[in-house]
């Protein structure tokens, strides 16, 4: 390095070098002061030096450079800050940068420790400076110098020819930035575990909806008071669309809030992108930036970041500033972490809304399970008596039919609390049942004397929407025909071939009287057609898609039905 001006510097050797000379050559515009550790504090104290330099000589084959420090045209250059404490641990020396953190107050003569605050020692080491002289050995600590200053302290012991050292070289960092980062990832971590932690007794008390409100409320105030961020956007794909629908929207445009956005990297915004690739993407400059669309009136900035749940993509996670290049990498980092909590959190409050409805719909199924054939007998008898009452007194007969009436009123309620768990908004769709629109709400008669395939005719197709009714034998599936009004007419038929007291021909034969086009089906085993009554139906007008070979698939029996209530025969896609 070219210099013309002189440089003070102020060298701490052992005597043998002194009087040898130094093992190097130092420039021309050195002018050097050797002194012993012993001397080193009048020196110090009685003069300035624009640096100092130490040198250690262990044994006559060997010595070892340790510093060489320039004031004026390095040392205070530095980012660290530097100090050189005695035996009593009062500063004797200190760099310019160390000054500019305690607004360039007087240093020199005080105690360290209360010369910097006095600061608050975090971890084992209660005083490193004493710690150090003590085992010789360099020690580590950190300082907490007010609520948001942090300093990183590495003391490094003088020690001359094996004796006991009497000084220490300390160096002090500023760590701030990443013990606040630090917190913040705590605080997320904190703020994360907590999202969806919810007591037995508050999931037993809250809604859906509420417990919904809860999590927007916590993800929006834990956004804003951790993460530091005001403007929020959190939207989740909608899996039979591939739409990003807004779940919480603070601080954005109410127009753009409602601009419909979809899962595609291209004309869909940033939310789009991210939500199609799962690639975060950190927006420093809107106004140049091709994919942003819109946010916060007036947003110079964004980051978007994906809702991931088991690696496969649910959503977004947008934060917006009006300021340009608002956002670092630590902030990406931040966001990302708590986005994982947040798409947890989505998923714990799914899986509880499951639990709730497979219970609500267990509990459904139990009930139309215990009354599904009993209250079939009761429609039996009651339109048995109501063709067979021979002294047709008129008070009976309505209170026959008001029997009758309250009787399917009771499974039409049943029939509706189901409807409203499996097709409610509030369920997942992993809990509902596959939906098959030309089912629901569809009448059906089960026509057999085996008591065991008419419970299966309620456990089967109850669940597909279907409002089903039995009967044991032909007659009395007749008699259910002929008292049922129009809202309660049944939509299928569906008789076992052999029945009791008819062959299918002839059911089909005894509907033909009441309705031209009757909706029946016929079930069969493979090769069992006594009296050939499976020929006879359809040259009788049965549709050719109308029969069922036991043991015959759900899946053949639900298109089955669809094709008698669809007006052509093909069960419409849903």
């Amino acid at each position: 390095m070219a210099t013309t001006q002189t440089r003070k510097i102020l060298c701490v050797t052992d005597d043998q070098f002194q009087q040898k000379g130094l093992p190097i050559e130092l420039p021309d515009w050195c002018d050097v002061v050797c002194v012993n550790i012993k001397e080193f504090d009048e020196a110090i104290l009685n003069a300035e030096y624009d640096g100092f330099f130490i040198l250690n000589r262990p044994d006559e084959a060997q010595w070892q450079f340790w510093h060489l420090m320039q004031n004026s045209i390095i040392f205070d250059q530095m980012p660290d800050g530097f100090a050189v404490t005695d035996r009593s641990h009062k500063i004797i020396w200190a760099n310019k940068r160390l000054a500019s953190w305690f607004e360039n107050r007087p240093l020199v003569g005080f105690d360290f420790f209360e010369a910097l605050g006095p600061p608050e020692i975090l971890g084992e080491s209660s005083n490193p400076l004493a710690n150090a002289l003590k085992s010789n050995q360099a020690v580590t600590a950190s300082l907490k110098c007010g609520p948001r200053s942090y300093l990183s302290i590495r003391v490094a012991p003088v020690s001359v020819d094996g004796e006991q050292p009497t000084h220490n070289l300390v160096t002090l960092s500023d760590v701030t930035e990443e013990c606040l980062h630090v917190q913040k990832l705590e605080a997320i971590h904190n703020a994360g575990s907590e999202l969806a932690d919810l007591t037995p007794e508050e999931v037993y008390r809250m809604s859906i909806d509420e417990r919904i409100e809860l999590l927007k409320v916590n993800i929006l105030h834990n956004t804003q008071d951790v993460l530091g961020y005001d403007v929020v956007e959190i939207r989740l794909i909608d899996r039979k669309t591939n739409q990003c629908i807004a779940l919480l929207s603070e601080g954005i445009d109410s127009d753009e809030s409602k601009r419909p956005l979809y899962a595609e990297s291209q004309g869909n915004g940033v939310t789009g992108f991210v939500c199609a690739t799962g690639q975060s993407y950190l927006c420093e400059d809107t106004r140049s930036d091709p994919l942003y669309v819109g946010g916060l009136i007036g947003a110079k900035s964004s980051l978007t970041v994906p809702l991931l749940l088991h690696d496969q993509v649910i959503g977004s996670f947008n934060v917006e500033s009006p300021k340009i290049g608002a956002f670092r990498e630590s902030d990406l980092q931040l966001l990302q972490i708590f986005a994982r909590d947040i798409a947890r959190a989505l998923n714990t409050l799914e899986l509880l809304v499951a639990e709730k409805a497979n219970t609500a719909q267990a509990s459904v199924e139990a009930i139309e399970t215990a009354v599904g054939l009993p209250i079939d007998e009761i429609l039996n008898d009651t339109v048995h008596v109501i063709e067979n009452y021979i002294g047709q007194d008129a008070n009976v007969s309505r209170r026959l039919r008001r029997i009758l009436k309250n009787s399917r009123e009771i499974k039409q309620v049943i029939h509706n609390a189901r409807e409203e768990m499996t097709y409610g908004e509030s369920v997942p769709e992993s809990v509902q049942q596959h939906q098959r629109p030309l089912l629901r709400n569809c009448r059906v008669l089960v026509v057999d004397c085996e008591d065991e395939v008419r419970n299966s005719a309620h456990l089967l197709l109850e669940p597909y929407g279907c409002i089903v009714e039995t009967a044991h034998e032909g007659n009395e599936a007749m008699l259910m025909v002929r008292n049922s009004d129009p809202e309660t007419a049944y939509d299928a038929i569906i008789a076992d071939i052999r029945l009791p007291d008819l062959t299918g021909y002839q059911m089909l034969m005894k509907l033909k009287e009441t309705t031209e086009d009757p909706p029946l089906a016929l079930m069969t085993g493979f090769g069992y057609d006594p009296g050939h009554s499976i020929v006879k139906a359809r040259q009788a007008g049965l549709k050719p898609y109308a029969i069922l070979y036991k043991p015959f698939k759900l899946e053949q029996l639900l298109e089955t039905i669809e094709r008698l209530i669809s007006d052509d025969g093909i069960p419409q896609q849903a």
